[in-house]
């Protein structure tokens, strides 16, 4: 398994982690011991960093499938313990899901750019599909202007280059 240091050297990696924790989170699992199973509270103490944080941090490296966690019940108090460890040796994995399913919504709105017929109120700056518009009678339903058509090759256009790109990066190109 590589070390979070290693996984971190990674600039596309480093961004995608720092995006979602921040900077404490960051400095969380670089302090994270290696192996082994702690609660919330031990890794605040061990780490220095805010227990809230340690929370969220944890919370959403879970919610990402980059953390786990072992639940223990106190027999005597009722209370409950977690016990967090990392899974960042699954950080590929998600990257590569958020960017497929990028991949879709861009791939969506690319179809639909395609296969509609758009106009435009020139007075409001807000764009109709050929249906709404006339069902409007080319009057925007605002402030009653004449719709004129919006040539959205250059929106389309730029859709297809990024799925295009993706794709590439992808290896499914």
């Amino acid at each position: 398994m590589v070390s979070v240091t290693e996984l971190l050297k990674d600039p596309a990696v480093n961004a995608y982690i720092l995006h979602m924790i921040g900077e404490q989170g960051i400095e969380l699992i670089r302090k994270f011991p290696e192996g082994e199973e702690h609660s919330d509270e031990e890794l605040a103490e061990e780490t220095g960093v805010n227990l809230n944080t340690v929370r969220h941090t944890l919370y959403t490296l879970y919610e990402k499938r980059l953390a786990e966690y072992r639940r223990l019940k106190n027999s005597e108090t009722g209370w409950l313990t977690y016990l967090w460890h990392l899974r960042l040796d699954r950080v590929h994995e998600v990257i590569e899901e958020e960017i497929r399913d990028v991949l879709d919504h861009l791939d969506a709105r690319l179809t639909y750019e395609e296969k509609n017929d758009f106009y435009m109120c020139k007075n409001c700056g807000v764009i109709y599909t050929f249906t709404d518009s006339a069902n409007w009678n080319f009057e925007c339903p605002n402030c009653e202007t004449m719709l004129e058509h919006f040539d959205n090759e250059l929106v389309a256009t730029a859709l297809r280059r990024r799925v295009d790109k993706i794709k590439e990066s992808l290896g499914s190109a």
